[in-house]
């Protein structure tokens, strides 16, 4: 099998999303990375955002060295509401004045115990995994719902719909952000904005490479038997924003290996 690595540097491309335009947020590294790579593989121009903007430039270097369209505009999401609008204004404006997709990506996810989760860590799962998205949301599908189309992904996660024994903020989080998704279906898709969302299995990304060993035995019974890649993710969220989805609204899609639904023992 393939790794992430592998399938990111042998990306084929495609011309189905030629000529839109995409904002992808936290796509420094991991599973925004993977789909801001993916995303410019079949032909989309793409915003790559973070927090370091060196990051953000080495992923837009990397795009480019492989003939796609992309460009840096770094912005911490946990910032104030006027900082998230600046971001969408700078995003909307280096793609030349036009946003098709946008990719609620960025999140933190401290999983501790309740009485371990300190206030900070609090306020930054509210700003970055709720308040971020929905501001952006803002911003940016008005624009979108005016020309009649365009599309939104949020990514949510499987610890949503199941009950585990830490992380409580974070799985709310991610809660509210697939039932925003619901919400944002019926008030943005009669004007022709699709949003849906995508709820990642155990995925293996560089901010949780310490828990390769966990992520290995929390996979190992599932039909896929191993962790999510974050690729994975990339190629449902080009199929959602793509024209073989129109007709795909509020959905939740799993792309978990099974992990919610299924065991093989």
């Amino acid at each position: 099998m393939q790794s992430n690595t592998e399938i990111l540097d042998s990306l084929p491309t495609d011309t189905r999303l030629t000529g839109r335009t995409a904002v992808v947020t936290g796509s420094t590294s991991g599973i925004g990375e993977a789909i801001a790579h993916v995303l410019a593989a079949s032909g989309a121009t793409v915003v790559v955002s973070g927090r370091d903007a060196d990051r953000a430039q080495r992923v837009v270097d990397a795009i480019v060295a492989r003939g796609g369209s992309a460009h840096a505009v770094p912005a911490d999401l946990a910032g104030s509401y006027a900082d998230i609008r600046a971001f969408a204004a700078a995003a909307t404006e280096v793609l030349g004045g036009r946003v098709d997709v946008l990719v609620n990506n960025a999140g933190v996810y401290p999983t501790m115990p309740t009485d371990a989760l300190d206030d900070a860590d609090l306020d930054a799962i509210l700003a970055t995994n709720i308040r971020a998205p929905h501001v952006l949301v803002g911003a940016l599908a008005p624009a979108m719902a005016e020309r009649g189309s365009g599309a939104v992904v949020n990514i949510g996660s499987w610890m949503s719909r199941v009950g585990v024994p830490f992380g409580a903020m974070y799985t709310a989080s991610k809660a509210a952000i697939e039932q925003m998704t619901r919400t944002w279906a019926a008030e943005f898709g009669p004007r022709g904005v699709r949003v849906n969302s995508i709820a990642p299995g155990a995925t293996s990304t560089p901010g949780n490479a310490e828990s390769a060993a966990v992520l290995d035995s929390l996979t190992a019974s599932t039909p896929a038997g191993r962790p999510v890649r974050p690729v994975d993710i990339a190629f449902a969220v080009r199929y959602l924003v793509s024209d073989d989805a129109a007709f795909v609204h509020g959905a939740l899609l799993d792309v978990d290996g099974g992990i919610l639904n299924a065991r093989t023992m």
